[in-house]
């Protein structure tokens, strides 16, 4: 049986509580999210093997409004029909130190439909030359989807890396391109 999802923090015992890992199917294969308390602290591409057997399928979870409008509002945003998710999420676990924590709050301000470089991210970050330093962070966000690094480009032709694999990526930036146009029409 899965552990019961938090719907509000309230009091904080002693040692930290099993964090609530749910499987869910989306159009880029499943994702694994992660959540402590109501904050979404991970996201899983594809979770295969050893820690695919962490997380339970979202089906085993009754009733919980909570995880029906996480997962309708992630449905939504695959679906081309949001464009903000507007979750919580917590970088804490990730164990991030405070530039990759600047990092990823400046991929967070990607507009959506719109892509940024490495290298204008650097710059934006504070640190213009550690553009090698933002790939590897970006390359590694722990919460993509919610954290838009499918958004950061490097400057010369090609995608970049993705934590969910370039097809990912491609499919991402495609589905966001199309619905930006679509409006424009």
């Amino acid at each position: 049986m899965p552990p019961e999802p938090v719907e509000s923090p309230g009091a904080q015992a002693a040692a930290a509580p099993e964090p609530v890992r749910v499987l869910v199917p989306s159009q880029l294969g499943n994702l694994g999210v992660e959540f402590h308390h109501t904050a979404i602290t991970r996201v899983v591409f594809a979770p295969t093997g050893r820690e695919k057997r962490l997380f339970y399928p979202l089906s085993d979870y009754e009733d919980s409004e909570f995880l029906d409008e996480v997962f309708g509002r992630i449905s939504e945003f695959l679906a081309a029909a949001r464009r903000n998710l507007e979750l919580e999420y917590d970088l804490g676990p990730s164990g991030l130190d405070s530039f990759g924590r600047r990092v990823l709050k400046e991929v967070s301000r990607t507009p959506y439909g719109k892509t940024r470089t490495y290298k204008e991210v650097a710059e934006a970050a504070g640190r213009p030359d550690a553009y090698r330093q933002v790939m590897a962070i970006v390359e590694k966000n722990p919460l993509p989807i919610l954290i838009p690094c499918h958004r950061v480009v490097p400057t010369k032709a090609g995608l970049g890396g993705y934590v969910g694999g370039v097809a990912r990526k491609r499919w991402l930036l495609k589905m966001e391109r199309d619905a930006v146009a679509a409006l424009s029409a």
